[in-house]
């Protein structure tokens, strides 16, 4: 994987594997990160650390780039099984927690999926009832402007 930057060495196996077969499907795309971003909900910046191990991609932004790659059925489905291995062990950063007046603090962080998808992927349940909400705002508008209209020709004529 020449042009990569080395992985750290005390990486986990499921990381290391998970982000080398990542890193392999990115050059598969043959997009550059910043197309990459282009294409995704996804920064540069952030396909950059996902890429080098320093952040764990949240789920969608797996699927995102195994869409963009051709992956589909059991291929994706297997990216997938590797992302829940790879984030289980990814080594979390020890980031203190703010103790409340009088307790102790604990260390350790969490690594939560990203709830965010960009409007591609929602579900076309969700994405209708958006398009309905719009549709009704346009045609308020619209009649809208019909009555100033006609007010503004009774009031001149």
């Amino acid at each position: 994987m020449s042009g990569w930057q080395a992985l750290p060495d005390d990486l986990p196996p499921e990381v290391r594997h998970f982000v080398e077969q990542l890193r392999r499907l990115k050059d598969r795309t043959g997009l550059s990160l910043v197309a990459l971003g282009a294409r995704t909900a996804y920064s540069k910046s952030s396909w950059h650390r996902y890429l080098n191990a320093t952040q764990p991609p949240p789920r969608q932004a797996v699927a995102a780039l195994c869409r963009i790659a051709g992956l589909d059925g059991t291929d994706a489905e297997r990216f997938a099984v590797r992302w829940e291995l790879a984030v289980q062990a990814w080594p979390r950063p020890v980031t203190p927690a703010r103790p409340a007046e009088g307790e102790a603090g604990e260390e350790g962080g969490t690594y939560e999926d990203d709830p965010t998808l960009p409007w591609w992927d929602e579900p076309a349940k969700e994405r209708a009832h958006g398009t309905n909400r719009l549709l009704l705002s346009a045609a308020l508008l619209l009649v809208l402007l019909l009555m100033l209209g006609v007010a503004g020709a009774v009031a001149s004529g």
